[in-house]
């Protein structure tokens, strides 16, 4: 297989589908991309700069996923160059959503790992930067639901908005979860190691020897086959 059938297999990448998805609609020249995924404000999607959007142009019309459709000049303004998805194009954007909507994806938030590594740092200091959280993620979610009040009142589908729906959905569940921690953890609820000269201190909770950590590999291991006789 080619080089180039290798690099049309490639995987897109979210501003990619964005840009193949503005194409669908009509022909356009790129800073007219970047205007129209600003108004829709969806850079809540992807990174959407003008640099990086004339980049990810540059490598669809290399992959032949979108063609020049035409180059216009208006009065002295540099000539804009208008672009149209190709019948590859619409295919691979087509695929690409399937993809996304069908298999999850491992993207390790960081929350993740700093809550996992939260006993690194003293308790009360860790409330507070809790707090400090809940209270940006409330404000992200008042502005997400204002968005839905406002799409709403324009009579705007609610398909078109759907991802909003999820990260206000995923927000408040998040806000309800890490409030609770943040409180636990203030009123003594939640064990906390203590860290004298830099050590930690076990809590009150022992926990468990290594060796009386059942062995869970010993009931799945494969057995050696016996010969027979």
């Amino acid at each position: 297989m080619g080089e180039s059938s290798d690099c049309t297999q490639a995987r897109l990448t979210p501003l990619a589908i964005m840009v193949l998805g503005l194409l669908r609609e009509r022909p356009m020249h790129p800073y007219e991309m970047y205007q129209t995924l600003i108004s829709r404000r969806e850079q809540r999607l992807a990174n959407v700069r003008p640099g990086s959007l004339y980049h990810t142009v540059d490598r669809l019309l290399q992959r032949e996923l979108l063609c020049v459709n035409d180059v216009g000049r208006a009065g002295n303004r540099p000539e804009r160059t208008v672009y149209a998805i190709t019948a590859a194009g619409s295919a691979q954007v087509t695929e690409g959503l399937a993809d996304m909507l069908a298999h999850p994806v491992s993207e390790y938030p960081q929350i993740h790992l700093a809550l996992a590594e939260a006993h690194e740092l003293p308790a009360d200091q860790v409330v507070t930067l809790l707090d400090q959280r809940l209270d940006a993620m409330r404000a992200e979610l008042s502005d997400l639901e204002g968005t839905i009040e406002a799409a709403e009142q324009r009579d705007v589908a609610e398909v078109f908005y759907l991802d909003v729906g999820l990260r206000v959905s995923v927000l408040r569940t998040q806000i309800d979860w890490l409030h609770v921690l943040a409180r636990r953890i203030e009123s003594g609820a939640l064990e906390w190691p203590t860290r004298p000269h830099g050590s930690i201190t076990e809590t009150a909770t022992t926990p468990t020897p290594t060796s009386q950590i059942p062995d869970v590999t010993r009931d799945h291991a494969p057995q050696e086959e016996t010969s027979r006789t």
